[in-house]
């Protein structure tokens, strides 16, 4: 698109868009999972889940308790498992994370060349309006001058 000598950027990309819109199911799960396993919330409630297990397996009556204290066997084996189905799926999701800040820097970039295109175009036209205008003073100065 041009107007008065100016290129304007026709197509204006939503790279957030763009993006979401090639995500595959699972990768949007291991976007959705990055997301919520690597929030505050996520890490009180695994603590709170800790601390109940250690103080229910260490204070609870002997007949209540099922991984007994100090070795905590089984809250080990299953804090493993998630970790090795967690770390995984969350590394899946930084990778897609990166993609996209990436798309969002390329985009970015792209707005900003063709934003100094037009500054410099802006330029170009109001040094040629500056010299036409000294002209017209100019010229005007010389009528004035001659009467």
């Amino acid at each position: 698109m041009e107007e008065n000598g100016l290129q304007y950027i026709s197509r204006v990309r939503n790279v957030n868009v763009e993006h979401h819109e090639n995500l595959s199911p699972l990768e949007r799960l291991a976007l959705h999972t990055t997301d919520k396993v690597g929030s505050m919330g996520f890490f009180f409630l695994v603590a709170l889940w800790t601390i109940c297990w250690i103080l229910w397996n260490t204070y609870a009556p002997k007949e209540f308790r099922f991984d007994p204290f100090p070795g905590f066997i089984l809250w080990l084996f299953i804090s493993n498992v998630l970790q090795l189905i967690l770390l995984p799926l969350i590394m899946v999701g930084q990778n897609l994370q990166s993609r996209h800040a990436e798309a969002r820097a390329e985009a970015d970039f792209e707005l900003n060349v063709q934003a100094e295109r037009e500054i410099k175009e802006l330029l170009s036209n109001m040094k040629k309006q500056n010299n036409l205008i000294l002209e017209i003073l100019r010229r005007l100065d010389e009528s004035g001058q001659s009467q």
